[in-house]
């Protein structure tokens, strides 16, 4: 089997897991609402960003990556 077949499998199984954990808990724990994390609301206006998220699941993937790419 080479690489890349194993690596669609790998994401295969991760995105697995995390359709489980949602249907699971309805949301992933411990992901959403960390300080840092851009949320205004006014009126009927809501807008939410999650910047402190999105900062921590890129340094995961990075050091994920980093650790299967050798």
């Amino acid at each position: 089997m080479n690489d890349f077949a194993k690596t669609l499998i790998f994401f295969g199984v991760v995105l697995m897991l995390g359709g489980i954990l949602v249907a699971v808990f309805g949301k992933i724990p411990g992901i959403g609402k960390l300080p840092g994390d851009i949320y205004l609301r006014k009126g009927a206006f809501t807008f939410y960003f999650p910047l402190t998220t999105c900062l921590l699941l890129s340094l995961l993937l990075t050091l994920v990556f980093i650790i299967f790419g050798r």
